[in-house]
């Protein structure tokens, strides 16, 4: 089951990564061309916060059943921890959680803007900041290697 899960997670955050860059792409690009926003955009827009909202779900599911996640700090508490344990058990959770949440939060707020501008450049902004903080906790070592 564990293997399954991780494998899942590692996969799916390949489809995570393209989208999410796609849609800070198209978005950065709609912002500073002044492009009115389409169906098109809502629908990558929600389609990114969709994945990346399954990612997370099954996120949670590894880190409650993998022995990298919560019951690695139950064996060996937080100072028993190598600096790549501490990734996988508090920093990657963490700032993926984070991320999503500004993720989620681009996309509540572009909903309410009236205007093609204001909604193009928050999610540029959000999703952006969302795309950055995934990037700097992704454990490269192990999802390369």
């Amino acid at each position: 089951m564990y293997s399954i899960v991780k494998n899942l997670h590692s996969y799916w955050a390949y489809l995570v990564l393209i989208i999410l860059i796609l849609a800070v792409v198209n978005s950065l690009i709609k912002t500073f061309s002044d492009k009115e926003y389409e169906a098109k955009d809502f629908r990558i827009a929600l389609f990114t916060l969709i994945v990346t909202h399954i990612q997370l779900l099954i996120g949670l599911v590894l880190y409650f059943t993998s022995p990298n996640g919560v019951q690695n700090i139950v064996n060996n508490g937080m100072g028993g921890l190598s600096s790549f344990a501490r990734l996988l058990a508090v920093e990657h959770p963490f700032v993926g959680i984070l991320a999503i949440t500004f993720i989620t939060i681009g996309y509540s707020k572009h909903k309410k803007k009236l205007t093609s501008k204001p909604k193009h450049k928050t999610i540029a902004i959000f999703y952006t900041i969302g795309l950055i903080l995934v990037l700097t906790r992704i454990p490269w070592s192990v999802w390369l290697g």
